[in-house]
């Protein structure tokens, strides 16, 4: 029973460490495409400079005006909109202090990106300047039981521009839902202000972080993506719905693979402990198989007597490591604010992985034991 436990204990430790982090990057593949669905399948982004060399969005070097008409009058095109982002700025409430990311954004921003509804308030107009509309965490950050702004509330932000710290008083108009990001921007935690005011007050002139763009439909959407880069050529890239879904796929199938690939050599260990531990068995039941051959049974009987023990194994030890692995990653799912994703397809690969594990494990000493000679296994010891 103990020698059992052993290897049990071995295969439960790999099924659990390996449905535990696949099932975690499963549900961070997941939280990854519902963020993408906030960036929208007909919209485009357009970067300048190498997608590669910056994170998120924010590529290296800027758009300007001349690039936003370009691509306003591109017949693929149905409305674009200049963004700024990758700014900060910090406020106080209730005398504590608190950090966001800025976006300066149009009042057509709207129209373009759909995903992202609003709560409470309105969405700017064009008159608007010292507006503001902010995130869910923003307006209740998730440590409190209440929230802190609400539409209508002033918001006195500060920021520093060329060593120089500058101030600036918003009035909140609106709060967005929660929406999760949207590919490696967090607008739950950002504040948006009208694309001119940011420029003002961080001194960008007339330069944008990026551009976002809408096609006319998403069986357009290629076309649209091919044309701005015909016009704008290799200064920019243009990142579509599909193409960035592509780009993360590849990103956390790697991911995927390595945690997978690092989990299941904890089931390679726990075979090579089988190995050991029914080797042991062998050499202690020697007078067993000896009586058992001397009473008629067959070399194939004694066999299977000890595959169906390794089978056993990892049979139960795949189950309950399945079901331990699946509460592992809730609890640390939980911690990191993460939803872990299992399925039964995964479940029933890991425990056929541990099943097949120990029985490739119990196949040598199981052989042994069934060409033990019955006279001098009655003899043994």
């Amino acid at each position: 029973k103990f020698r059992f436990a052993l290897n049990l204990i071995g295969i439960l430790i790999g099924c659990a460490a390996v449905m535990g982090l696949v099932s975690i990057t499963q549900g961070l593949k997941n939280n990854v495409s519902d963020q993408l669905e906030v960036f929208g399948p007909q919209n485009v982004i357009v970067i300048p400079g190498d997608l590669n060399q910056g994170p998120g969005p924010v590529g290296v070097g800027s758009l300007g005006w001349r690039d936003l008409e370009i691509i306003k009058k591109l017949p693929e095109v149905e409305m674009a909109t200049p963004i700024v982002a990758g700014k900060i700025a910090q406020f106080e409430v209730r005398g504590e202090r608190y950090f966001a990311e800025v976006y300066g954004i149009t009042h057509e921003y709207d129209d373009i990106n759909k995903n992202t509804e609003l709560a409470d308030g309105r969405a700017f107009l064009r008159t608007d300047s010292a507006a503001a509309i902010i995130g869910s965490n923003i307006a209740k950050p998730p440590n409190k039981d209440e929230a802190i702004l609400e539409v209508g509330d002033r918001l006195n932000i500060e920021v520093k521009v060329r060593d120089e710290v500058k101030t600036m008083t918003l009035r909140v108009i609106g709060v967005l839902k929660p929406t999760g990001g949207s590919f490696g921007a967090d607008l739950d935690g950002s504040i948006n202000i009208p694309l001119r005011t940011v420029q003002q007050l961080y001194e960008v002139g007339g330069e944008f972080s990026f551009i976002m763009a809408q096609a006319e439909s998403v069986e357009t959407v290629s076309e649209t993506v091919e044309a701005i880069e015909n016009k704008l050529g290799d200064s920019v890239s243009v990142v579509s719905y599909e193409s960035a879904q592509e780009m993360v796929g590849e990103v956390l199938g790697t991911i995927e693979a390595v945690l997978g690939g690092i989990a299941a050599i904890s089931l390679v260990v726990a075979g090579v402990g089988i190995i050991n531990t029914m080797m042991v068995s062998v050499m202690e039941r020697t007078r067993e198989i000896g009586t058992m051959k001397a009473i008629g049974a067959k070399s194939r009987e004694v066999l299977m007597i000890f595959l169906s023990e390794a089978m056993l194994t990892g049979l139960v030890g795949g189950v309950i490591g399945v079901i331990f692995g699946i509460f592992l990653s809730q609890v640390i799912g939980n911690f990191i604010n993460l939803r872990a994703s299992s399925s039964l397809g995964l479940s029933l690969l890991v425990v056929s992985f541990a099943i097949l594990t120990s029985m490739i494990s119990g196949i040598y000493p199981a052989w042994r034991a069934a060409k033990l000679s019955p006279v001098e296994a009655l003899r043994y010891g």
